[in-house]
């Protein structure tokens, strides 16, 4: 699932037209003999008409070509600064083997060209050749509309015309001697050397993927957009591949009803397994490539009763396969080595949790062949040395009360780790250094904020670009033990006071069990504590995906509410607040539950101590926000008006892989999903329900905004509907204005008391 804009809506079911509204901007009085300051419109938060920038500009300094000197660059001159000194001279010219790099790409590039004219192929369509590239012994290959061509000596051919389908996930061995793609859903081997073509696989189908992801594979597990399935050795001997096989996986369809000019409709069929239904059943393949005619299937046997997905493939540095496998609700993860020649597998850790476990990133190798290895295992997120011979734990490097985002880099030579974490902060990020045996942990950045860095060549020297909640960007030098040597840059912000805005200020909350939340205010402009003000709180609040970052908002939109004497608030609540497995897992097997609660108690901590008014609270969100909205609506009276857009509104409408791992099957817990359903709750709506969905949206489907109508239609209920036509999980380009336009007539409407 993903964050998505809000979106609009309008009563009842299907409108696809609303008049846009222009709404009239208040004016603020500026105090007795204070300069007058400029009003945002609604167009600028559009980008539309005087442009208006909070985030300001930085002075572009980066560390130059030769990781020695940082470099700035004016427009079209760069200059080359001494970090230390400051001193600047004329930077240097440009490495010479670029220019090098790019005259043999454009010579191989020629030579193919003619290869293909003497070959008798038109001047014309060899002109328009791509993906030109030398293999090491000498031979060029390259695509010319579509078909790969072959050449060397003299020779010229076509290795394959598209006949067998479209090429896709094309991708050449490490060595550049081979290239890979998958064909009709089989894989495909090309010796670039002697343009010898193999299908590796013969039996891909509609129903048979090998070498390619299926829609949920991509979605929830290798990341969104990423359909390979094929991943190459690091000595280019071998390819591994997943074979997922879809024959029990039911189809979902959606509807385009715009895009065919003779107004009929346009289905999209995909295979999509929704909560209980059978997943798709997953093979691991390895294929030597120099005999690719043979796939060895490895033996995943044992694992046939947890209904297996593999969710990471890789390779170690000695050759040796790596995958991941998990049982289909996720309770545990095994990570399992396989002999590339002979296919045997063994078991090199197992990882367990009470709630779920999290895909973990890949083994960092080191050179004795142990490697580091990063675990939930105690409710935080550490880092870990184990041998891989005996599996022994040899060194625990981090601990305690705080989560390692990742490691950063590694200097075996100099036994030192550099990673993220959140020692000091949940919504800050922040750089330490460890030494490979655990000992010496150092925090390098300095100060609250979100920080973002940049070493030079030798390890000596950082670049910290770091903003914060109440500050905007700055840029500072810093030696390799985290003194800070210099600002070099700070953001400049004309409009921040050339417009009447706000600041956000960061609290830390309360909720009704003692746990701190972690929040962010944006006060009315010209605040005062006398008076009550309406609420707009945008939220994701999913698992582990905090709505709160302890970095500077360039927003105009939310200066915009500002203006307009709405506070704007941020909550991350418990389950979605970077502190922690142990704290996070509170959403297990009842979604929404806990979420809800740390939200209310945000809402009345408000109310009580910031001059919220507790009639005229909104809620926002997109996906899992736009469950929360649909959710905290029917579950409690807290909130005047809701934006839910594209939500689940019956968590046994979503997809197996996302879904079970929060809450398990239906069959397992029935009474979770039906106490986190906004649809059987629909009889209990409070407040102003706005449902907005993507006509077209294959991830969280438009069928959940018709369950939501049809039950609420049925409980007599009154809300709103918005479908956006030709938007998928976010919304199309071209009704953004009219979304934001909608909103804000909304908020005015329901938390302004407009017209």
């Amino acid at each position: 699932m993903t964050t998505l804009s809000r979106s609009a809506s309008i009563p009842l079911l299907f409108v696809l037209l609303l008049a846009a509204c222009r709404a009239s901007e208040p004016r603020l009085e500026p105090a007795a003999g204070a300069p007058a300051k400029k009003l945002l419109t609604l167009e600028q938060t559009l980008g539309q008409g005087e442009k208006v920038d909070f985030a300001g500009e930085l002075a572009r300094i980066a560390w130059a070509e030769d990781g020695v000197h940082l470099e700035r660059t004016e427009k079209e001159r760069k200059v080359w600064i001494e970090p230390e000194s400051g001193v600047e001279k004329e930077a240097a010219p440009a490495e010479k083997k670029a220019e090098e790099g790019a005259d043999d790409e454009k010579a191989a590039k020629e030579a193919f060209q003619a290869a293909l004219v003497a070959a008798g192929l038109e001047e014309g369509k060899a002109k328009r050749a791509r993906d030109v590239h030398r293999t090491p012994g000498g031979a060029l290959t390259g695509r010319v509309e579509g078909a790969l061509w072959w050449t060397k000596g003299g020779e010229a051919r076509v290795v394959e015309d598209g006949a067998a389908g479209e090429p896709e996930l094309v991708e050449r061995s490490p060595d550049g001697r081979f290239l890979a793609c998958v064909q009709a859903n089989d894989l495909v081997l090309v010796d670039l050397e002697n343009g010898a073509r193999t299908e590796v696989t013969g039996d891909g189908s509609a129903d048979v993927f090998n070498g390619k992801l299926d829609w949920v594979y991509q979605e929830e597990l290798y990341g969104r957009g990423d359909f390979k399935g094929f991943w190459w050795s690091p000595d280019s001997r071998h390819v591994a591949l997943l074979r997922l096989d879809e024959s029990l996986v039911h189809d979902f369809t959606v509807i385009d009803h715009i895009e065919d000019g003779h107004f009929r409709v346009k289905p999209e069929v995909t295979r999509y397994p929704k909560v209980g239904d059978p997943n798709p059943v997953v093979g691991l393949g390895l294929v030597e490539v120099a005999a690719p005619g043979n796939v060895r299937w490895l033996d995943l046997s044992k694992y046939a009763a947890e209904e297996p997905l593999v969710v990471r493939v890789d390779w170690a540095p000695s050759g040796t396969l790596l995958f991941m496998v998990q049982d289909r609700i996720q309770t545990w993860l095994e990570l399992v080595a396989a002999d590339p020649a002979t296919g045997a597998t063994r078991q090199l850790l197992r990882e367990e949790s009470p709630g779920w476990v999290n895909r973990p990133d890949a083994p960092r190798w080191l050179a004795d062949g142990s490697f580091l290895w990063l675990s939930e295992r105690t409710g935080q997120r550490h880092l870990y040395r184990y041998r891989v011979d005996d599996k022994v734990l040899v060194t625990t490097l981090t601990s305690g009360e705080w989560s390692v985002g990742g490691i950063d880099e590694l200097d075996e030579a100099r036994g030192l780790v550099w990673l993220t974490a959140t020692k000091d902060g949940a919504i800050d990020a922040n750089l330490y250094r460890v030494a490979l045996d655990g000992t010496g942990l150092l925090r390098l950045t300095s100060g609250p904020g979100r920080h973002s860095w940049r070493w030079n060549a030798a390890r000596t020297l950082f670049l910290d670009r770091v903003s914060s909640l109440e500050e905007p960007t700055r840029l500072l030098l810093c030696d390799g033990e985290g003194k800070v040597l210099r600002e070099l840059a700070r953001a400049s912000i004309p409009d921040l006071e050339a417009y009447a805005t706000s600041r956000w200020e960061r609290l830390v909350i309360p909720a009704r069990d003692g746990f701190e939340l972690d929040a962010a205010l944006l006060p009315p402009v010209g605040f005062d504590p006398a008076q009550r003000y309406p609420v707009w709180l945008p939220t994701y609040s999913g698992p582990d995906a905090p709505s709160v970052s302890n970095s500077w908002s360039s927003s105009s939109w939310n200066q915009f509410l500002a203006q307009n004497g709405v506070m704007v608030f941020q909550v991350n609540v418990r389950s979605a607040s970077g502190k922690g497995q142990r704290v996070i897992e509170s959403c297990y097997e009842q979604l929404g539950v806990q979420e809800l609660a740390d939200l209310e108690d945000a809402v009345d901590w408000l109310v009580a101590n910031r001059g919220a008014d507790p009639a005229r609270v909104g809620i926002t969100g997109g996906s899992y926000g736009g469950f929360m909205a649909a959710y905290a609506l029917t579950h409690s009276d807290r909130f005047a008006l809701g934006l839910a857009a594209s939500g689940v509104y019956d968590w046994r409408m979503y997809d197996t892989i996302y879904t079970e791992r929060y809450m398990s099957t239906p069959a397992r817990n029935p009474e979770g999903y039906a106490k986190t359903s906004v649809v059987e709750a629909a009889t209990s709506l409070k407040g102003h329900l706005v449902i907005t969905h993507g006509e077209m949206d294959d991830n969280v489907h438009l069928q959940n905004a018709i369950q939501l109508v049809y039950a609420l239609q049925k409980a007599g209920k009154d809300f709103e509907l918005m479908i956006y036509p030709q938007s998928r999980h976010g919304l199309a380009r071209e009704l953004r204005e009219f979304d934001r336009r909608y909103t804000w007539r909304l908020i005015q409407q329901h938390l302004l008391g407009g017209e």
